[in-house]
């Protein structure tokens, strides 16, 4: 694998390396797309952490138990396979399907204002979670929050609790009480 910058602004992380899987240089991949194995549609693959990316090419994956394993050309042994364990998985932005008007990449929410339907500003949204429910907001209180709030948990459910996401203005309007 050669060394290449990628810049933050224009790769999307779909998932991380996990464990070691046998002495062939295979490895566990979690996936953060809808369907697991959706991840392997994508490529390039850029793996690394923080600003430190390289490519890899996958040679081959297949399903183990529940889960995927993959290995990586060029990566022979378990040794090789361990120095990659814990990576972060990502693919240039522009490999990404357009979305409808509605729909949104957890990416585009990230910072993003969350104002409710009274006005009160409830801070910006740190990152989502997903949940057997529905996706969930996090959002980081502003400083001097009048509530004393450090972070706020709001159900991402279009129509009930979020009312307007426009991005342009860098705002998420929601129906949710400032006080919760």
């Amino acid at each position: 694998m050669t060394s290449a910058a990628v810049s933050t602004t224009e790769r999307v992380i779909l998932g991380t390396i996990g464990a070691v899987y046998g002495i062939k240089g295979w490895l566990r991949i979690n996936a953060y797309t809808e369907e697991a194995s959706g991840i392997f549609d994508y490529a390039p693959w850029y793996i690394g952490k923080g600003e430190s990316w390289q490519p890899a090419e996958v040679s081959q994956w297949r399903w183990h138990n529940k889960g995927l394993v993959a290995k990586f050309a060029n990566v022979d042994d378990r040794d090789a396979a361990a120095l990659l364990t814990g990576m972060e998985i990502a693919v240039p932005a522009h490999l990404l399907p357009e979305l409808d008007e509605n729909e949104f990449y957890w990416r585009d929410l990230q910072g993003l204002r969350v104002v409710n339907t009274e006005g009160y500003d409830m801070g910006v949204v740190d990152h989502l979670l997903a949940t057997v429910a529905n996706d969930v907001l996090v959002v980081t209180a502003n400083a001097k929050d009048a509530f004393g709030k450090r972070e706020r948990l709001i159900p991402f459910i279009q129509s009930q609790y979020v009312v307007a996401v426009d991005r342009e203005a860098g705002v998420i309007t929601v129906d949710w009480p400032a006080d919760f």
